[in-house]
């Protein structure tokens, strides 16, 4: 009999915290915190929006919506995040489905792991 191992990749994510840091020194501590607690809530609402895209297979505008998240995990310093939308994009733009596919579930993984890293981001001030 041949044993099955089942393989669970673990996403090491990598943050940019000077980004955040610059924001609490720009904005001060209470104004920073609603910025970078508004940014999470539009970064996890805009995956989810790309989530749904996916699962209904609509990816007309799907290029535009990973340009968004790009840019707002670049913002906040969730360098990873921002990668992995990128490349999620240009396997979009080559039409590569395979290769797409696998992108795309790394960044389910990197996008899980960058929220749940968060958490503890919005409050930088003391």
């Amino acid at each position: 009999m041949t044993k099955v191992a089942k393989l669970r990749p673990r996403e090491v994510v990598r943050q940019d915290m000077d980004a955040v840091a610059e924001i609490y020194r720009n904005l001060g501590a209470p104004t920073a915190e609603v910025m970078v607690t508004r940014a999470l809530r539009e970064l996890a609402l805009t995956m989810a929006g790309i989530v749904e895209k996916v699962r209904e297979q609509d990816l007309r505008d799907l290029a535009r919506h990973l340009t968004r998240l790009q840019r707002l995990a670049d913002d906040i310093g969730l360098v990873s995040l921002a990668k992995v939308a990128g490349d999620v994009q240009t396997c979009l733009e080559r039409a590569d489905s395979t290769a797409f596919s696998a992108v795309w579930a790394r960044l389910l993984r990197v996008a899980e792991r960058s929220l749940s890293l968060e958490e503890g981001v919005a409050d930088l001030s003391g």
